[in-house]
């Protein structure tokens, strides 16, 4: 008689482990399905609804349009290369600053790679401004390779050559890149900067390139 209730117990108590054992998986696939309605659809997608209504631009990325095209974005650089407008930095990022290869070099100072790159632009450059400093970051290029901003003293570097091509006074070119510095956040965050693609897009609206 004891026997037979000591099997009754053990069985018992296997049942309720089992049925625990079943609560809890349950349970957790629940939670699985919930989490990710939850937050893998229904939390993107308000994010999303929230963003197009209040930051319809910055939501859709940032995008600069020319005659109802889309001439890029203000927060990827383009290659610039003809002498006519204001050249970006150098970048890494593939070829035409492909955002889907973004990262920097990752080559130390003393790479001779490195050093015969900075080297072949340094001098390209010292020829076409023989007397100026040369800024850093037209010979560098940044961490993410997409950079689409100079500095305001690489923005000057150019500001002869860009005025040569287009045949007007370096004092219009130069109240152009004024008028598209952007200064530090609040005074204190981040460097003064300009952005390349929308100078070069004011250039060639305001003074086109002339007939050759």
């Amino acid at each position: 008689m004891n026997q037979g209730k000591m099997n009754a117990a053990v069985l018992e108590d296997a049942r309720k482990k089992r049925d625990r054992l079943k609560k809890n998986l349950m349970t957790s696939i629940w939670m699985t399905v919930a989490t990710t309605i939850l937050l893998g659809i229904v939390y993107p997608l308000v994010v999303t609804g929230i963003a197009q209504v209040a930051f319809p631009r910055r939501a859709n990325g940032t995008l600069i349009r020319q005659g109802g095209n889309v001439a890029g974005s203000s927060l990827i650089g383009q290659p610039f290369t003809s002498p006519g407008y204001f050249h970006s930095r150098p970048s890494n990022a593939g070829t035409s600053y492909d955002a889907a290869n973004s990262g920097g070099s990752n080559l130390g100072p003393t790479n001779k790679a490195l050093v015969d790159r900075v080297g072949a632009s340094v001098a390209a450059l010292r020829a076409e401004n023989p007397k100026a400093p040369i800024p850093v970051d037209l010979v560098t290029s940044s961490g993410s390779g997409l950079d689409p901003d100079i500095s305001p003293a690489a923005a000057e570097f150019q500001v002869g050559r860009v005025a040569h091509e287009r045949g007007i006074g370096e004092t219009e070119v130069r109240d152009l890149v004024a008028r598209h510095t952007i200064q530090r956040q609040f005074g204190f965050l981040g460097e003064p900067r300009v952005n390349v693609l929308e100078l070069n897009l004011e250039l060639d609206a305001q003074h086109p390139m002339p007939a050759r």
